[in-house]
């Protein structure tokens, strides 16, 4: 699926032991021969950013990255890290619970002003208000615990401090397969929504394999944002670009939102 991909210190990958949250173990996909070879196969692991289809959007909403401190979670292939240093950041730090993703980080964006941790994001530590940016791509439908996250972010931001993040629409996401119905010849008919209020761990299926991730609602996303010290500043919900629509499957894309993008700033 093509629209759906400490503050000092030289470039370093640091490895650590599984990941546990509350007991029970953190899902890690992307370490899994296959559907990291699927993944890498996408039109946003080939060609980067230009490659997204929420990124002509998600540009619009990023913010100033001159001379900043910045924090990149679920980081990936270290796209957007790069995209911050070109554009003026003093420091990044991206940080990514998958080691396959930041061995490939390593070699398409380094830089000497990017950090990058092998860390799941629940388990980070840092001072509070270290950074002038926090900004995660994809990955909080991820995370079973998205409060105590936002929590930890909002004391990792300095006062003024920018939060923007994209991740799967609630809509996408509500009820699990995440695909569509079909009819007795393959066509399709309709994008199935239910168990909309009921949050929490969904069975999906992303690049053929079953991967888990967790439904919550738009009212979740956005009071948690402002009950943790943050004003709204964007809602977008964008729509596939006009240059990809020839692209096999794109047109259906806008039937329904597949992608949410947020960006907040610290009060």
């Amino acid at each position: 699926m093509l629209f759906r991909d400490r503050v000092s210190g030289p470039f370093l990958i640091s490895y650590l032991p599984e990941q546990k949250v509350r007991g029970s173990m953190k899902e890690n996909k992307y370490d899994e021969e296959r559907f990291f070879q699927k993944y890498s196969e996408m039109e946003r692991s080939k060609k980067g950013l230009p490659g997204a289809g929420e990124w002509m959007a998600l540009q619009k909403i990023l913010p100033d990255f001159q001379g900043k401190k910045v924090l990149d979670l679920g980081c990936g292939y270290g796209w957007h890290c790069k995209y911050a240093v070109e554009n003026g950041a003093g420091y990044v730090v991206g940080t990514d619970i998958s080691h396959k993703m930041l061995e490939t980080a390593r070699v398409k964006n380094s830089d000497e002003k990017i950090e990058y941790q092998c860390i799941a994001m629940e388990d980070l530590s840092f001072p509070a208000e270290t950074f002038d940016i926090v900004f995660s791509s994809l990955a909080f439908h991820y995370v079973q615990h998205f409060e105590p996250l936002v929590e930890n972010i909002s004391k990792w931001l300095k006062k003024g401090g920018e939060f923007v993040f994209s991740v799967e629409h609630p809509v996408f996401t509500a009820y699990g397969t995440q695909d569509w119905y079909y009819d007795k010849d393959g066509n399709i008919l309709h994008f199935p929504v239910d168990n909309y209020y009921y949050e929490g761990k969904r069975e999906a299926v992303f690049l053929g394999e079953p991967v888990t991730k967790y439904h919550r609602t738009l009212t979740t996303y956005l009071n948690t944002l402002l009950e943790n010290g943050f004003e709204l500043q964007h809602i977008v919900e964008p729509q596939p670009p006009e240059d990809m629509m020839y692209l096999p499957g794109m047109k259906d894309e806008m039937r329904r939102p597949m992608m949410l993008l947020i960006s907040a700033r610290k009060k």
